[in-house]
């Protein structure tokens, strides 16, 4: 994008809402421009990006957005996430638009947490909190070079857009705050998303195919691709679902690292969306058990298709390959499909992990959040919604154990599958609970 006028801001420390507002809107209108908010505090509620615009994060300039949810009335979206429909700084059916830095953005999470919850090991968030950044229909989007603390909850979201660079973007969000994803990519098409480090305890790169208002998919994912990013996540660290309304199609997570994680690569497919085409390559991954709360439990890759509603069927997974992984997990290699739709046509090849026990027995159960429960628990059960169900045994929905015990690799409707070069290095004393065999195959 040419730069075409420039627009400087200095910091005051103060509410600068309407300055910074104006300058966006005053580039737009000469047909576009940098707006540059330079080192310093700058405060602001609701922002919108215009076609044209770059807003530019000068050196040491801090952008710290009002902690209220009201302050973002201004700037609502389509897609509902976690009930709220509001961004900090949002971009609605723009061209040309660009987020850089190296500055950063301190998003100020702290102030919608609303108590602890120890049984799950997090904090309770707010009922209505604001993703940070919320660009939906847009075309041609660079976000490039800053940072994000503090993220309230989705922290990037990115809904039917097409044509879009993430590059050196550095986020690190409370690892206790649910739903403070670092990256969601719904139904985008021609993505590039590299260099990047996030931390956070959510997923950390997620592709999306979420539902409208008019109860149809907003379209497919296609054509992305993520490499040399560094993530830390409580939940999935490189992910497809679990919103699958539309389809996902050629997708590549290439050369990254995985660290301090609970699941390492994981596809969910709940909706009726097809998964086709995904390739994992060059990954390291270091996997961890979490409390029961949490989905998964250490497993360096989960494919799951479970029938989310009696009444819809799940997408097909077919044609993954997962090649080049290495590292360590505390829990197993899950490949599960409970719907018809199945899992079709897999390749793991050259797969070398370290399987160790942890330290809680959780990766001792598979996982096959989230299930119906979740999203419609009963009126005198135990949990939050979309997130935990706990039943009258006092064990988590949808948590099931292994037959036999954990093996290294569980499949369960699984067609097609080739195994070259997977090795899962296992203690050589198999701790209690643990199955003697290193696959097990469910057939009923």
């Amino acid at each position: 994008m040419t730069t075409l006028h420039e627009f400087s801001i200095g910091a005051t420390g103060r509410d600068a809402t309407a300055d910074v507002q104006s300058a966006i809107d005053r580039a737009a209108a000469r047909g576009g421009g940098r707006v540059s908010l330079l080192a310093g505090e700058h405060v602001a509620a609701g922002l919108v990006l215009r076609s044209g615009v770059e807003l530019h994060l000068a050196e040491d300039a801090l952008l710290r957005p009002i902690p209220d949810y009201a302050a973002y009335r201004d700037t609502t979206v389509s897609v509902i996430a976690e009930k709220s429909n509001r961004g900090m700084i949002v971009a609605r059916n723009a061209e040309n638009v660009r987020i850089t830095g190296p500055g950063k953005i301190e998003a100020g999470g702290e102030h919608f947490i609303t108590g602890d919850d120890p049984d799950v090991g997090t904090f309770v968030p707010a009922e209505f909190r604001p993703r940070v950044v919320v660009f939906e229909g847009c075309r041609k989007i660079g976000l490039d070079g800053f940072h994000v603390t503090g993220s309230p909850m989705w922290t990037l979201h990115l809904a039917d857009c097409e044509d879009v660079v993430i590059r050196d973007v550095t986020i690190a969000n409370d690892r206790r705050l649910p739903n403070t994803d670092g990256m969601v990519l719904d139904a985008c098409r021609r993505v590039l998303i590299e260099d990047c480090a996030i931390s956070t305890a959510d997923d950390g790169i997620c592709l999306k195919t979420s539902m409208g208002p008019d109860g149809k998919a907003i379209g497919s994912c296609e054509d992305v691709t993520v490499r040399r990013c560094a993530v830390a996540s409580l939940s999935c660290a490189l992910k497809l679902g679990t919103e699958s309304h539309g389809d996902f199609r050629n997708v590549v997570f290439e050369d990254c690292k995985v660290r301090e994680s609970n699941r390492g690569l994981g596809l969910f497919s709940r909706d009726g969306g097809q998964m086709k085409n995904i390739r994992f390559s060059r990954i390291e991954v270091d996997c961890h058990e979490t409390l029961d709360g949490f989905w998964g439990s250490g497993e360096a890759l989960t494919v799951t298709v479970v029938d989310r509603r009696p009444e819809r069927r799940a997408g097909t997974v077919e044609n993954l390959l997962v090649e080049e992984i290495s590292g360590r997990m505390e829990g197993a290699i899950n490949l599960v499909s409970t719907s018809e739709a199945g899992i079709r046509n897999v390749v793991l090849r050259a797969i070398t992990i370290g399987q160790e026990p942890g330290p809680l027995g959780t990766g001792l159960r598979y996982d096959l959040r989230p299930t119906f429960a979740d999203i419609a628990p009963s009126a005198d059960a135990a949990g939050r919604a979309n997130a935990w169900t706990r039943g009258t045994d006092g064990r988590i929905v949808g948590l099931l154990d292994y037959p036999g015990g954990v093996p290294a690799i569980f499949l369960k409707g699984v067609e097609g599958l080739i195994a070259q070069d997977v090795a899962v290095k296992r203690p050589a004393r198999l701790p209690e609970g643990w199955n003697v065999k290193d696959i097990v195959e469910e057939t009923n």
